[in-house]
């Protein structure tokens, strides 16, 4: 894994000398087999997907966290990054932090993996057809993480995750919060204690070693129409 020093401030990837930085990094091997997934889904959709950030724990990581979608700005970057220049990265950057969770930890990860915006287009909603047509590459990416643990569905479209995954990995702790997309945490302050609240327990889950053993032991937050909203908020 590299040993650059991870950005102390959010959005860091809109300075030209760090993003060239991370790129430099793109040959490691801890991310190797990521990216070979995303090259293969990549082909197979005719579309962009994009790269996951060197800084992150690649296939070491206990903690897969998925977003819904890259959005139209990831083209500027490349990657899959909460140092992107955006407002949902910069709010997921401010939450792991808060939730001390190691980045060596993590993998972040879009539900829908490649691009869905053509060039020059408006951000938009993914289709629920764009979903079903995502969910056979979890199967390959979770074969890739030797000491995933728990899995974060971050907003409504990674929610239609969830019986995919329990069907595949039924050990697995999935924990739901809101999309931490600006458009909906500023809605209210009860979208932020939310995220903050599913992050401290996956922190928890994979702190305590035991995530496994707690699996069934709590009920998923709901999903309602709020965490996420089916409205064009793509991931950072």
């Amino acid at each position: 894994m590299s040993a650059e020093a991870p950005p102390a401030e959010p959005k860091s990837l809109r300075d030209p000398r760090a993003l060239a930085a991370r790129k430099s990094l793109l040959d490691s091997p801890h991310i190797a087999p990521i990216r070979a997934l995303a090259r293969r889904i990549a082909g197979a959709q005719g579309a962009e997907v994009p790269d996951p950030d060197p800084l992150d724990g690649g296939v070491e990581a206990r903690l897969l966290l998925l977003l819904e979608t890259p959005g139209p700005s990831i083209r500027g970057t490349g990657f899959v990054s909460r140092d992107n220049p955006t407002g949902t990265a910069a709010n997921l950057f401010r939450f792991l932090a808060e939730a001390g969770i190691a980045r060596r930890d993590t993998l972040i990860w879009n539900t829908i993996p490649w691009v869905i915006h053509a060039p020059g287009a408006r951000n938009r909603a993914p289709r629920r057809s764009e979903v079903r047509q995502a969910l056979p590459g979890l199967a390959p990416l979770l074969a890739g993480l030797p000491r995933l643990g728990v899995v974060v569905l971050s907003g409504r479209v990674a929610g239609l995750a969830r019986p995919a995954l329990e069907a595949l990995r039924p050990d697995l702790r999935l924990v739901a919060i809101p999309h931490p997309s600006p458009t909906y945490v500023c809605t209210s302050p009860t979208v932020a204690a939310r995220i903050r609240a599913g992050l401290a327990e996956a922190q928890a889950c994979i702190a305590g070693g035991h995530c496994a053993s707690l699996a069934g032991n709590c009920p998923p937050m709901p999903l309602n129409a709020g965490d996420g909203p089916w409205s064009g908020t793509s991931s950072g």
